[in-house]
């Protein structure tokens, strides 16, 4: 059969669309799709409720099983730029509540579904409680920036180096956008930091990042220990948020000026200055 698309991911074989149906249609309880009682509610979040109802990417997220719309970001990202390949070892950090592991699980084929393809494994961590998915190692109620943590995370690998490092994270939002932006870098620092001791020579990272001024000094910190760096933004991303994605592909290492600050760098300490 021609490749085709199904629930965004592109299958090749008739097999292959009974294996991503199956997985998909039974990984996580539906959702209702109403709200009920918006009394008490902010203003702000009755907007933000009504333009989930309203939303292309929600109906089809519940439509499909995709435990939120976030999936569909990957989903495009991965279909344009291939970042995900059956066998690799992946890291989703700010995880819950699971829509980008389970994109991932069907993509590196931790599921195991495809007896011809090498099986994958795939990690989640989040400060939030995630419900279980099959074939998914998960963190839950876990702050990744904690070294600990991250210890936890790298015991969790025995040994086995990363091809993928994804991140979704992004700090509570305030009225203050300026703070936003550099608590964001900051959450990026620490996984840049965290992705040079565990990535694969010629691994993948793709974090994301809320714009502004100090975005320039992170591409730049990226640009020394990756061959290609670019800035997305998928369909699925709204255009109102202020969301890109920094996709880092082919992991080259860290320079031999740059071992002793990567090295030295605390997660609980990061700061906006120590990424360049």
């Amino acid at each position: 059969m021609a490749s085709t698309l199904v629930y965004g991911i592109r299958c090749h074989s008739c097999k292959q669309v009974q294996y991503v149906c199956r997985f998909i249609t039974t990984s996580q309880k539906k959702h209702k799709g109403t709200v009920k009682n918006l009394k008490g509610k902010s203003p702000g979040a009755k907007k933000w409720l009504t333009n989930q109802l309203k939303d292309p990417y929600v109906k089809r997220a519940k439509l499909e099983n995709w435990r939120c719309r976030s999936a569909f970001k990957l989903l495009e990202i991965d279909e344009k730029h291939k970042i995900l390949k059956p066998g690799n070892v992946v890291i989703d950090c700010g995880a819950a509540p699971g829509s980008w592991c389970q994109v991932a699980a069907i993509k590196v084929n931790a599921t195991e579904k495809d007896p011809s393809q090498p099986t994958g494994i795939v990690i989640g961590v989040d400060l939030l409680h995630i419900e279980p998915l099959d074939n998914v190692s998960f963190f839950p109620n876990s702050d990744f920036t904690n070294k600990d943590v991250q210890q936890s995370i790298l015991g969790s690998l025995g040994g086995k180096k990363v091809h993928v490092v994804l991140s979704d994270m992004a700090p509570r939002a305030s009225d203050a956008r300026q703070l936003d932006h550099e608590l964001s870098v900051e959450l990026c620092a620490s996984v840049l930091r965290f992705s040079v001791g565990v990535l694969k020579h010629g691994g993948h990272l793709l974090c994301k990042l809320w714009m502004g001024p100090e975005q320039n000094k992170l591409h730049a910190a990226l640009d020394k220990m990756f061959t290609n760096v670019k800035v997305v933004k998928p369909p699925a991303s709204r255009t109102s948020s202020s969301e890109i994605y920094f996709l880092a592909k082919n992991f080259k290492g860290v320079p031999s000026d740059k071992i002793k600050s990567v090295e030295n760098a605390r997660p609980e300490n990061s700061n906006k200055n120590d990424i360049g």
